[in-house]
C-alpha cells in the first residue's frame, strides 16, 4: 500500500467545515488585539492518489478567529471555493475572471488589503475573494488590473500601503511580472523583467529603493507537465513544450489548452542542475532594463525573511535550501534549510554568503513596520525535512533571532507538538520592534486538536491559549487582519 507523508498526521485534511462561537481562552488576550488571524493551508476536498499527491496542490482551507475585546468570538475554517472545489461540494461555482484556465483552489496565503480578504497562490492563479467569515465571493483580478495571475506573496510597504508583488506563469515565456497595488485595491503598475527561464519564484524581496529577484533552479519540469497526455501523444507533447515553455510567451487560450490536456498531472516543477543560480537587483521605479544580476552558490530560497540598503550594500536574510524537488516528488525534503545573510555588494559585484543559523527551519516573519527597512528581529518556526526531529527539538520550536547580537532565543512547545508560522502584532503602532503579540497554530499530538497560541514577542512566554475544536493541518502562511477603524 502507498503512503503519503502528507496525508498522515496533522497533514492529513479534516473535511467538516466548522462555526465554532465563544472559544474558550486560558490566560489573557491583549487588549490590543481587534481583528481576525487568518490561516491558509492544503486540505484536499476529495481522497488523492497517495504516490502522485504532492503537499502544494491540496484544496485551499482558510481558518479563522475573530479577537476583539479579549474574546475569541468564532474559529471558521471553510474551503477556497474554485470551480473543481465547489463541483466536488455539489455547489453551484462561483463566476469570476479565470486567468489562462488556471483555476486552482488558493491553497498558500491569505491576506487583507482595501477592507478586502484575499486567499492568493503562485504559479499562474489569480486570488479568490472571501468574505470577512471566510465564504467564497470568487476569483478576482482587483476590477479587471491585473493582467495575469498573482503571486503567494506580495510585500506591504509599510509607508505607503501599497502592496508590491512578483508573480510567474510558465505560459509568459522567460518573464516574471513585477506588480503593484494601491490602497484603492487596483493595479497601478506591471513590469516584465526576462529571468533565465521560467522558475519557480515562490517570493521575492523588497528595500526601499530596490526589488530582489531570486531566480533559482527549481523550474518548469516538462515531463510532470506532459504526465497526463495519452501515452501515443506524449513525446510530441513533450517537444513542443520544451520549445516554447521558458522561451517564448504563450497565448492564453493555449495556454489553458496545455492545462486542461494533462489531466491527473502532478506538481510541474523540480530541481534542474543546469540552471543557474542568481538574484536580481532592480530599482524599484526601473522599466525592467535595468536589471544586475548576481551568481550565488546552487540553492533554492522559498522565504526571505527580510531585506534592506546598507550604503552601497544590499542585505538578504533568507532562508536557505541545499536543493529542492531534486528527488523527492511530494514535498520540500532536500536537506535542512538554514538561516542565511546574503550581503550584495553592488559596487564589487559579488554577493557574499554567511550562515547565521544552521538549525532546520522555515516560515520567517518580521516586524513588518520594518518590511525592506533595517530590522533587529525575526522570528522561524522548526523544519526537520522528512519529518524527523533532533535532540533539541527543533521541529517543535520557535526561534527568535536576533540579527544584531547574534542571539537567537528558542521557546519549545513539547515532544508532541507541532508549531506552525507565528506572526506578529505591535502593541501600539509606535511599540518597539518586539514589543507586541506573535501567533499562531500549535498542534497537540496528544488531543489531536489545534490551539492558536498567543506569546509575548519580547520573552517568548504565553500569554493567551485559545483552544479549538479541533486540528488545524499543518499549512503555509496567514496574516493578522486587523479591524479597519
Amino acid at each position: 500500500m502507498t503512503t503519503n507523508r502528507y496525508l498522515e498526521g496533522n497533514y492529513g485534511p479534516v473535511r467538516d467545515e466548522l462555526t465554532v462561537t465563544d472559544l474558550p481562552v486560558s490566560g489573557t488576550i491583549p487588549d490590543h488585539l481587534d481583528g481576525r488571524y487568518l490561516r491558509n493551508g492544503p486540505n484536499p476536498v476529495t481522497d488523492p492518489d497517495p504516490a502522485a499527491y504532492h503537499w502544494f496542490i491540496g484544496t485551499g482551507m482558510v481558518h479563522g478567529i475573530r479577537i476583539r475585546d479579549g474574546k475569541a468570538e468564532w474559529y471558521r475554517n471553510r474551503f477556497v471555493r474554485s470551480g473543481e472545489t465547489a463541483d466536488a461540494l455539489g455547489e453551484p461555482r462561483h463566476p469570476g475572471p479565470i486567468h489562462a484556465g488556471f483555476d486552482f483552489s488558493p491553497n498558500t496565503h491569505v491576506i487583507g488589503h482595501a477592507g478586502r480578504t484575499f486567499a492568493i497562490v503562485e504559479g499562474g492563479g489569480r486570488p479568490y475573494e472571501l468574505t470577512d467569515e471566510l465564504d467564497t465571493i470568487g476569483p478576482c483580478d482587483f476590477d479587471g488590473t491585473l493582467p495575469g495571475g498573482y503571486t503567494a506573496h506580495p510585500h506591504r510597504d509599510p509607508s505607503t500601503g501599497e502592496l508590491h508583488a512578483m508573480s510567474y506563469f510558465f505560459g509568459w515565456g522567460n518573464n516574471v511580472q513585477y506588480s503593484v497595488i494601491g490602497t484603492d485595491g487596483r493595479v497601478r503598475r506591471t513590469v516584465d523583467i526576462p529571468v533565465t527561464g521560467s522558475p519557480m519564484m515562490h517570493d521575492f524581496s523588497i528595500t526601499n529603493d530596490h526589488v530582489i529577484i531570486y531566480d533559482l533552479p527549481v523550474t518548469f519540469d516538462i515531463g510532470a507537465a506532459t504526465g497526463g497526455v495519452p501515452r501515443a501523444f506524449r513525446g510530441v507533447a513533450r517537444a513542443t513544450t520544451k520549445m516554447v515553455v521558458g522561451k517564448r510567451r504563450i497565448p492564453e487560450k493555449a495556454a489553458a489548452a496545455m492545462l486542461g490536456s494533462g489531466g491527473g498531472v502532478g506538481f510541474p516543477y523540480s530541481w534542474d542542475p543546469e540552471y543557474p543560480a542568481r538574484v536580481g537587483v532592480m530599482r524599484r521605479d526601473s522599466d525592467g532594463s535595468d536589471v544586475r544580476w548576481f551568481d550565488v552558490e546552487p540553492c533554492y530560497v522559498y522565504h526571505p525573511l527580510n531585506a534592506y540598503d546598507d550604503g552601497d550594500q544590499i542585505v538578504l536574510d533568507v532562508i536557505r535550501h541545499p536543493k529542492m524537488f531534486a528527488n523527492d516528488k511530494h514535498g520540500p525534503n532536500e536537506g535542512a534549510p538554514t538561516l542565511d545573510r546574503w550581503t550584495i555588494d553592488l559596487k564589487a559585484g559579488k554577493v557574499l554568503e554567511d550562515r547565521l543559523d544552521e538549525r532546520g527551519q522555515e516560515f520567517p516573519r518580521v516586524d513588518e513596520r520594518l518590511a525592506g527597512q533595517r530590522h533587529r528581529f525575526g522570528y522561524t518556526v522548526g523544519f526537520a525535512p522528512n519529518g524527523g526531529g533532533d535532540t533539541d527539538l527543533t521541529a517543535n520550536s520557535l526561534f527568535k533571532h536576533d540579527v544584531v547580537t547574534g542571539k537567537t532565543d528558542a521557546r519549545n512547545f513539547g515532544s508532541q507538538a507541532g508549531a506552525s508560522e507565528f506572526v506578529f502584532s505591535p502593541s501600539s503602532p509606535d511599540a518597539a520592534e518586539d514589543d507586541g503579540t506573535l501567533m499562531g497554530f500549535v498542534y497537540n499530538g496528544d488531543t489531536d486538536r489545534s490551539d492558536l497560541v498567543l506569546l509575548d514577542a519580547g520573552s517568548l512566554e504565553t500569554v493567551a491559549t485559545i483552544g479549538l475544536p479541533a486540528r488545524v493541518p499543518y499549512g503555509f502562511h496567514g496574516s493578522w487582519v486587523p479591524t479597519l477603524a
